[in-house]
């Protein structure tokens, strides 16, 4: 304990009451804060805490700030216009990083972490009933008021008790880095993305209508959904959306794709197998699109506040990877590809996707320190380079001569570092898995040092039970442990990594981050000056880079978007421009004009 008391003058445990509904900003009700040696105790009530200027305790570098699920408390420092804390220390963070890849029976909530190290907490039933309140807003009683402080003070208690118990594993420095993200998470769920609010509500209105006949239009092409008065034999996955498995069978046949099988030897039909058969047949995209938006699409979920913000927990750390992993229903890049058309910026504004260029072969390159690697990333096109490094094209080969081999060495390039194996790749490239033997064979001899590097990690997991990220990010790896899994972990979660460090350079500088997603940031600025907004989140992106991969830099593409224009995935364009001849069609039958196609 004293060694962490003897790095800061002060330690502030601290947490807030706060209301927030679907898509908006919290409003706090009130804070409780106990400085941690002296025990000295702060209560305030929602109208005290707007009166002040700043916390009402140190927030130097001097001092610490403890929470649980810091991002919920750092975002009522926004509302309520205070400076942030320069040093956090989220015990949830913590909580995930000791525990993650291990059985946690009781969750990950301030009640399930102390239930893990013994200490007692409040009732798990008047812990709902106090967030009801929390939640509902408007006018206190005297009564309800001192109910919600001692409801907070009781999470502060939680917080005096795991803090010590916690503290003998706790590896700090790097723990202020994870805190570090949670105000960077605080200040992104603050910003939130542009939506298009208009046809957002048209979309919902009109819902049912367009379910039906874009079903019909995107089918016309595949013929795979079966009438409700199926013929014997067809199987019906996905109930009332009628997806035919024998009808899907036939179209494949007729197409000549080799599509995965599970066990029994019917067809995969999971989105994961559409995902990746749809990155190696294009023409397979709008199916596995429409199914996606069939099966998961629920629009009344999206949460967009008064204000046209989509605003949803980003759930940090919660992937065994370490990355965030916000609600598909409530985040807007959750959903179909289709629906990030709702993404538009407001008059004057503008939105860009800013994402790192092939950031995953660039992390396998610099952390393996394969020099025909790092040589391929540094060409600008890897996938190319690789097939040129293998003998597979001639020097001068470029990506629109050689279009096919370098698409098929990107696959591979891809699966192996997901650990797939020569059947899944002839699959995935349609092609005999004698050739998919070849391409795997040609990646070994092409990048000796990666495949070394790549077998120690697992070595090193399965020998010592653990992997780690640059910064920290641990696995507990158990007896059924997934080999391709960890052979896949230092790329995914080092890139977490560098995420989780580029949102914090990027937020901390003044740029205004919508969200991140996966390897991107998406961003906001004026429209006339959003070309240095970019400059400056590629730079935080680039910074981020090296300082995770020990100098070595990424590149990153961005892609702008002003009013009025939105943002497109190239992926669901096609779908939104359906909807769109949809939406015009139902208007003009209630209209009685005709549409223009």
């Amino acid at each position: 304990m004293s060694d962490l008391l003897s790095h800061f003058r002060e330690v502030w445990l601290v947490d807030f009451e706060f209301g927030a509904g679907p898509g908006e900003r919290p409003e706090p009700r009130c804070m409780v804060a106990v400085e941690f040696r002296t025990g000295t105790k702060l209560r305030f009530w929602a109208d005290q805490l707007s009166c002040m200027s700043h916390a009402p305790f140190s927030t130097g570098r001097d001092a610490m700030l403890v929470a649980y699920y810091a991002s919920a408390e750092l975002g009522c420092f926004l509302a309520l216009n205070w400076p942030m804390p320069a040093r956090v220390l989220d015990l949830f963070t913590e909580f995930r990083t000791a525990t993650n890849g291990r059985p946690v029976p009781c969750g990950y909530s301030l009640l399930g972490a102390s239930a893990h190290f013994g200490i007692d907490g409040i009732d798990s039933n008047e812990k709902d009933e106090m967030r009801k309140l929390a939640l509902r807003g408007g006018q206190y009683t005297e009564p309800e008021r001192l109910s919600l402080l001692e409801y907070c003070q009781s999470d502060v208690v939680a917080l005096s008790k795991l803090l010590p118990a916690m503290l003998p594993t706790l590896d700090l420095a790097r723990a202020l880095l994870r805190g570090r993200y949670m105000a960077a998470v605080a200040r992104m769920e603050w910003e939130g993305v542009p939506i298009d609010v208009e046809q957002f509500q048209i979309l919902q209105e009109n819902w049912q209508a367009i379910r039906s006949r874009l079903t019909a239009e995107v089918d016309s092409e595949f013929g795979v959904y079966a009438p409700a008065n199926r013929r014997p034999g067809e199987s019906l996955i996905e109930g009332p959306s009628s997806f035919s498995a024998r009808r899907f069978e036939q179209w494949l046949e007729k197409q000549n794709i080799h599509w995965p099988r599970i066990p029994s030897g019917s067809l995969a039909l999971d989105d994961d197998t559409f995902r990746q058969m749809s990155r190696s047949y294009p023409a397979v995209a709008p199916l596995r699109e429409l199914r996606h938006t069939l099966s998961g699409l629920r629009l009344f979920d999206l949460a967009v506040g008064a204000d046209g913000r989509n605003r949803c927990l980003l759930s940090p750390f919660r992937s065994i990877t370490g990355r965030n992993q916000p609600s598909n229903a409530r985040f807007i890049f959750g959903p179909s590809c289709w629906l990030r058309g709702l993404i538009r910026p407001a008059p004057d504004r503008a939105v860009a996707y800013v994402d790192w260029s092939q950031q995953e072969f660039g992390i396998a390159a610099a952390l393996s320190g394969d020099p025909a690697m790092i040589q391929a990333y540094a060409s600008g096109d890897p996938y190319l380079t690789f097939a040129k490094q293998a003998g597979a094209v001639p020097a001068g080969a470029t990506k629109k001569s050689h279009c096919q081999e370098r698409e098929r060495f990107k696959v591979c390039a891809l699966a192996v570092q997901y650990g797939m194996e020569s059947k899944s790749l002839a699959e995935a490239i349609n092609q005999p898995e004698a050739y998919a033997r070849k391409l795997l064979r040609l990646h070994r001899e092409t990048y000796p040092r990666y495949w070394d590097w790549s077998q120690a990690a697992v070595s090193h997991a399965m020998l010592v039970g653990w992997l780690q990220t640059v910064f920290g990010w641990r696995f507990h790896v158990g007896a059924k442990a997934n080999h391709r899994s960890l052979a896949n972990f230092p790329m995914q979660a080092n890139g977490a990594e560098m995420l989780r460090l580029a949102c914090c350079l990027a937020t901390e500088r003044g740029i205004a981050v919508c969200a991140p997603v996966h390897d991107a940031l998406l961003v906001e600025g004026p429209a006339d000056t959003i070309e240095a907004v970019v400059r400056a989140t590629q730079s935080a992106m680039v910074e981020a880079s090296r300082v995770v991969l020990s100098g070595f830099e990424l590149r990153s593409d961005t892609k702008i978007v002003r009013y009025p224009d939105r943002y497109m995935d190239p992926r669901g364009e096609r779908l939104w421009g359906i909807v769109g001849r949809i939406l015009a069609d139902l208007r003009a039958q209630r209209t009685g004009t005709v549409s223009a196609d």
